[in-house]
């Protein structure tokens, strides 16, 4: 990879993002087969919590562990920066210690803070802004569910350009990632939300200017019937963390923005069901919808183990 850090899907170019896709398919291939692959022996990555995870923690301490190396734990309250050592110090001395650091936090500017200073690689496992590992395994899953996954080996960013990706709900971390992504790789990709939940304005233009050298097509709609003709359709919780005084109003806002039958019955009948989970059943998603035969949103949670497996062996070996 030409990119020191993994901060933002900005970082990445083309040739970065198959590097990232083919290394994945190589190193689940290598899982499944059970062969033994250790790159990382004897290398430490640092994880950085100052939000609550599930997906993240488990499969970056996990994925490190399959690698050779081994992962430390710390939550943000408990380093010297919860009683004032800065940013820039902290960076500076985990780079003395460890081979890598991933942080998921809720500043953007904080992780961007620590990749300036530091002399080994960052990687964003989730910011208010983006959430770069997920949108990358996200794409990795679409590529084994609706291309060969064979195609994997020689593939060709022209595969994805026929797939119309449909994201329902708030114009939140995930939606500014997949516009990016979707952008670079040249996919249709139609964001859905409530008047006033667009998404980051600055991250959408980016994302048009980009798909003009691409052939992307990225837009933005209020109209929920929008979703014709979906070849995937994609959800998140509508309260995010750090969001739940508003629960009353966004619940509000809302209303008409669930991915049920009713709304799938607008889309392709093979349309997949995507979800970055957890998932608040019954708001932004129905039982029966992600419990469904085209739901795909637990294959989505197994490949942010071997997406991230790929990303610490391009950065950190």
């Amino acid at each position: 990879m030409k990119t020191k850090h993994l901060i933002s899907i900005s970082d990445l170019d083309i040739s970065d993002i198959t590097d990232i896709l083919k290394t994945t398919f190589k190193l689940k291939k290598f899982q499944k087969e059970g062969k033994e692959y250790t790159p990382l022996s004897f290398k430490t990555l640092a994880m950085i919590f100052a939000k609550p995870s599930t997906r993240t923690r488990v499969s970056f301490e996990t994925g490190i562990f399959q690698l050779g190396g081994s992962a430390i734990f710390l939550r943000g309250k408990e380093l010297q920066m919860g009683r004032g050592e800065t940013i820039a110090d902290t960076a500076r001395i985990l780079s003395r210690y460890v081979h890598g650091i991933m942080i998921r936090t809720f500043d953007h500017k904080d992780v961007l803070e620590f990749a300036k200073y530091s002399t080994i690689p960052v990687i964003n496992g989730l910011t208010d802004l983006e959430h770069p590992c997920q949108i990358l395994g996200d794409i990795y899953t679409i590529i084994e569910k609706k291309l060969e996954t064979s195609s994997l080996s020689n593939l060709r960013i022209s595969d994805l350009k026929n797939l119309k990706v449909v994201f329902v709900g708030d114009g939140n971390n995930i939606v500014n990632s997949l516009m990016l992504l979707c952008a670079k790789l040249g996919m249709n990709l139609t964001v859905i939300t409530p008047q006033g939940y667009e998404p980051n304005k600055k991250i959408y233009q980016n994302s048009l200017d980009i798909s003009v050298k691409t052939g992307a097509t990225i837009s933005l709609s209020n109209k929920i019937e929008d979703i014709k003709n979906a070849d995937i359709a994609y959800t998140d919780v509508w309260i995010s963390m750090g969001q739940e005084a508003e629960r009353e109003k966004r619940l509000n806002a809302f209303k008409g923005y669930q991915i049920n039958k009713a709304l799938l019955s607008k889309a392709k009948p093979d349309c997949l069901i995507m979800h970055c989970l957890p998932a608040h059943r019954g708001e932004e998603v129905t039982d029966d919808v992600i419990e469904g035969e085209n739901s795909i949103v637990f294959d989505q949670a197994e490949n942010r183990l071997h997406i991230q497996k790929a990303i610490m062996v391009l950065l950190m070996s």
